[in-house]
C-alpha cells in the first residue's frame, strides 16, 4: 500500500489490558485510509489487512462494528467529479454511486474470510428521536447475534445538511455509545493525540493515555484536515466525550499501517481515552452520546455545586441562555469557568428559559402566565461529566 509505514519486526510495547477485555469494539475507518486520493482508487491490499484482523478478532469471540467513510470519494471519481469540495446535491450523488461499490467491497472481503457483512445507513434522526434509535440499536444487536459484521454509514444520499453527523468520528462514537460497546478504535492518518501539531512542532509529545477531557486537551486539537477526511482531531475529541459519557474507552491510532488492528494488539503507539468506572444509565448515555445539543445553560458556582449533590438545576441558579432551542431539546450545562458540566433535557424554550433565568421557581408562573416545572432541568434527564459525579 503506497506511504503504508511498516510495523517494527519486534516491539516491546504490550497494548493496554482494556484492549484485552473490549468484548465489543468499534472501528472507525475514514476516507483517507480506504481511497487513494491521487486516483480515487479503493485501497484494496489495505483493506484486505483490515478484514484479516477482523476476522482474527471474531475467531476470539469479539464483535465487531465497523464505520466507514469512502463511498462519495468512491463515487466522485466514477462521476468523474472535480476536485475541491462538493454541493449537497454532487456529494449526494456521488454517495449514490459509491455506495454500492463500498457495500460491495466489504461483502467481498468478508466472505473470502468467511464472514457476513451487512449494511446499515443512518441519518442524525435515527439516533436523535428515541424509538428509531432503539430500532438502529435493535437491529445492530440482532446483526451482532446473528455473526453478521455490520458495517455503518451516514445515508448520505438523503441527509440534508441541517441534518448531518458531518463526519464519521462522532458517528462512530455514538454507535459505541448505542451498542453499548467497550471500546472505540478510530483509525487516523496520525498515531494518536499530541501536545502540538507534530509536523510543525518538534516538542511535540504524543500523550499515551487521558483520562479526563479538559479545556488543556482541547486546546491540543487541530481543525479538520483532508479533502477526504472531514474530521481532523477536534472532532475526535468530541468522540472522545461521547465514548467516554456512555462508558466506553476510545484509541486513536495509526491506519497508515497494514493489519491496523493487529497493530494496537501488538502494542504499536497511540492515545486511549479512558472512561469512568461510575456506571452509566441507559438514559444518560442517550442524551450524552446520541443527542445533538441544541443550546447551552450557563449556571453559577451554587448550581454547579448543587447539581454535583445530584440536584436539578433550577431557574435561580442560571446566568445566561444561548442557542436556540425546544422544551425537551438537548442542551450543554457549562460552569462559570466555561467548561462542561454535563448535558440535560431542557424543560423550557429559550424563550422562556431566558426569562426565568436567575429567577426563583415560585415565580414561574407569574412570569410565564402558566404553570410549568420547578425546575429548567430535571436530575433524571441530566448526564453529568464524571468529575461532578
Amino acid at each position: 500500500m503506497p506511504n503504508a509505514d511498516k510495523l517494527p519486526a519486534a516491539n516491546a510495547r504490550t497494548a493496554r489490558p482494556e484492549w484485552a477485555a473490549a468484548r465489543r469494539i468499534v472501528v472507525k475507518i475514514g476516507s483517507a485510509l480506504l481511497v487513494d486520493r491521487a486516483t480515487g482508487i479503493l485501497k484494496s491490499d489495505w483493506l484486505a489487512t483490515l478484514m484479516d484482523d477482523v476476522a482474527a478478532l471474531t475467531r476470539e469471540g469479539r464483535e465487531i462494528i465497523l464505520v466507514s467513510s469512502g463511498a462519495i470519494a468512491l463515487g466522485r471519481h466514477s462521476l468523474k467529479l472535480p476536485k475541491g469540495p462538493l454541493g449537497l446535491e454532487q456529494s449526494q450523488a456521488a454517495a449514490a454511486v459509491g455506495q454500492i461499490s463500498l457495500a460491495h467491497a466489504y461483502q467481498e472481503f468478508a466472505r473470502a474470510r468467511g464472514l457476513t457483512a451487512a449494511q446499515i445507513l443512518v441519518t442524525l434522526g435515527d439516533t436523535e428521536e428515541r424509538r428509531r434509535y432503539l430500532n438502529a440499536r435493535h437491529t445492530i444487536e440482532c446483526l451482532i447475534a446473528l455473526k453478521a459484521i455490520p458495517v455503518v454509514n451516514e445515508n448520505d444520499t438523503v441527509a440534508t445538511t441541517e441534518i448531518r453527523y458531518g463526519d464519521n468520528d462522532r458517528l462512530s462514537a455514538r454507535v459505541a455509545s448505542m451498542v453499548s460497546a467497550d471500546c472505540l478504535v478510530l483509525l487516523s492518518d496520525i498515531d494518536g493525540l499530541y501536545t502540538a501539531p507534530p509536523g510543525s512542532n518538534a516538542e511535540a509529545r504524543r500523550l499515551d493515555v487521558v483520562t479526563e477531557i479538559t479545556p488543556e486537551i482541547e486546546a491540543m486539537a487541530g481543525d479538520a484536515g483532508t479533502e477526504l477526511s472531514k474530521g481532523g482531531m477536534k472532532t475526535k475529541i468530541e468522540a472522545g466525550k461521547i465514548a467516554r459519557g456512555a462508558g466506553c474507552d476510545m484509541v486513536i491510532s495509526s491506519g497508515k499501517v497494514m493489519n491496523p488492528l493487529r497493530a494496537i494488539a501488538e502494542g504499536a503507539p497511540v492515545t486511549w481515552f479512558l472512561a469512568p468506572s461510575d456506571p452509566v444509565t441507559a438514559k444518560q448515555r442517550w442524551i450524552s452520546g446520541q443527542l445533538e445539543p441544541k443550546g447551552v445553560i450557563h449556571v453559577d458556582a451554587g448550581a454547579e455545586k448543587a447539581l454535583a449533590s445530584g440536584k436539578s438545576l433550577l431557574p435561580a441558579g442560571v446566568t445566561a441562555v444561548t442557542g436556540t432551542f425546544d422544551r425537551g431539546d438537548a442542551v450543554i450545562i457549562r460552569g462559570p469557568s466555561g467548561h462542561e458540566v454535563g448535558r440535560g433535557l431542557v424543560a423550557y424554550s429559550k424563550a422562556d428559559a431566558e426569562r426565568i433565568a436567575g429567577k426563583r421557581s415560585a415565580d414561574i408562573t407569574a412570569i410565564l402566565g402558566f404553570s410549568g416545572r420547578d425546575e429548567l432541568i430535571h436530575r433524571d434527564d441530566m448526564a453529568l461529566n464524571r468529575a461532578l459525579r
